[in-house]
């Protein structure tokens, strides 16, 4: 509470004297309502009520309705019996606890009827909704981020496009009563700096992280998994200023395990890489978000993709794990089970593989091969990293077999090799070519890592598919990157 607020509280309460704070919507306020009774009987008590002007009916009491004097009284339990002395706050006490109310009452027979020990009930003004607005009102809300008035005359939508705020698409105006809801979903402080955003490499905070996941739409349970994609990439094995500089297709793409995933209500089965659930769509554009709007990664700027991809809105998935015969993506790389966390990925759009046929391991994994072969360009060795996202019904094909995860890799890093002399500039009619190898050797379209396997889509359809990654894979350009979820 800042120094004006709590003068203001203070010239509205009595010197000296007992203050109750109540609300109807409370079982132990109603219980205590002979206590208060008796207690305005036997010395000076004010009583504030929060929800209903009637209540208490047999204490003479005030409404508190805009919840100011609770808000400057940091009152967080009713009800609350707190004493007063020469103008300041001398003892409190919560709920109902006999012994607590007769000892700083000193009266020894006070509540005899009632029983020893009731729990309060969460205050009106610490409600989510009405938290951040009494927050805003008394200018505690301890925000840094630059304000920006809009005029009465403007549009909110309409003005957060004219400052180039936008994706392309409407965004929710972050209010500061909005950005304070968001940062309830973690217990990070607001101003720690995460890391610095390419390509303007400014200073990026949680609050800043919170601003952008508010324009993208996102719920505060969100936001813990924001955070942990915005660190991801930037961390510099990602080379988040290459993915955007590049003119080749990619951006972030964002895989999330663990807990978390059912905690939020992501979507891993059916449309598991499209439209229509709210966590997959507004994580992976609040991360797009941050990217424009704190890094200055706008296209035809910065970023400089020729064609782009679809993705670049948002790209967000979960694996289904709990279907999965395999260990799933975050365990292979080093995440303990049960913990929750984030894979990004430099990726562009899908790559459909449809085999409808193949009904031993064999076969599908040959079919996954050649389709994987293609990738940017079947003469192009070595070609960039790959997600391979694989269906149910192709998973149970591996997994009737017998097939473990590291089994399918195994294979598949195999059968995509192929012979140097396919592959050389002019072979097959076709300039595009690679010199990278020695002649009579057989080349890798995958560096070791390269691949990377998840399961996630609906029940029925032998399709799945190939997220294809920037051709700078590895070393010299950017490789995935997974992090911890926290809180």
């Amino acid at each position: 509470m800042n120094d004006a607020s709590a003068s203001s509280t203070d010239s509205q309460l009595p010197d000296t004297g007992w203050v109750a704070v109540v609300k109807r919507d409370c079982p132990t306020c109603e219980l205590t309502e002979p206590v208060l009774a008796a207690l305005a009987q036997a010395t000076s008590l004010t009583v504030y009520t929060q929800d209903d002007p009637t209540f208490p009916e047999t204490v003479p009491h005030e409404y508190d309705s805009t919840l100011d004097i609770s808000h400057g009284l940091k009152i967080e339990v009713v009800p609350t019996l707190l004493k007063r002395e020469n103008g300041r706050e001398v003892a409190r006490t919560y709920g109902w606890d006999k012994a607590e109310w007769r000892k700083l009452t000193g009266l020894a027979t006070l509540g005899a009827d009632l029983p020893d020990i009731r729990p309060g009930c969460g205050a009106k003004n610490i409600e989510p909704g009405i938290i951040e607005d009494l927050l805003v009102r008394h200018g505690e809300t301890g925000l840094k981020a630059r304000k920006v008035e809009i005029g009465s005359g403007e549009d909110e939508i309409e003005a957060m496009f004219d400052r180039g705020w936008s994706d392309g698409l409407p965004v929710v105006p972050p209010t500061e009563a909005r950005v304070l809801r968001m940062l309830s979903g973690t217990a990070r402080d607001p101003q720690e700096v995460i890391g610095k955003v390419p390509s303007d490499l400014a200073d990026c905070t949680v609050e800043k992280v919170a601003i952008n996941a508010v324009m993208a739409g996102c719920k505060p349970e969100y936001l813990p998994v924001v955070l942990a994609a915005v660190e991801a990439v930037l961390e510099e094995p990602f080379a988040m200023h290459g993915v955007l500089a590049t003119t080749m297709y990619v951006g972030p793409v964002v895989i999330v395990n663990g807990p978390i995933r059912r905690h939020i209500g992501m979507n891993m089965k059916g449309n598991a890489l499209g439209q229509g659930f709210r966590a997959n769509s507004t994580i992976g554009r609040a991360l797009q978000l941050v990217i424009r709007n704190v890094g200055g990664g706008r296209p035809q700027e910065v970023d400089r993709a020729t064609l782009g991809n679809p993705g670049k809105l948002s790209y967000c998935i979960a694996e289904d794990e709990e279907g999965s015969c395999w260990e799933s993506l975050a365990t292979e790389r080093g995440v303990p089970d049960g913990k929750s966390a984030v894979t990004v990925f430099a990726g562009y759009g899908l790559q459909g593989i449809v085999d409808q046929k193949s009904r031993d391991p064999e076969s599908l994994a040959q079919s996954f091969a050649e389709s994987l072969k293609a990738l940017q360009h079947t003469k192009l060795y070595p070609g960039a990293d790959a997600l391979l996202v694989v269906c149910p019904e192709h998973e149970r094909t591996f997994r009737e077999a017998g097939w473990s995860k590291a089994k399918l890799y195994e294979e598949l890093y195999a059968r995509t090799q192929r012979p140097v002399d396919e592959i050389r500039p002019g072979v097959g009619g076709i300039a595009e070519g690679t010199t990278a190898f020695a002649d009579g050797t057989m080349a890798r379209k995958f560096r070791e890592g390269g691949l990377m396997i998840v399961r996630a889509g609906g029940g029925a359809g032998m399709f799945s598919g190939i997220i294809g990654g920037w051709s700078a894979s590895g070393e010299k350009g950017s490789s995935p990157v997974t992090r911890q979820i926290g809180l």
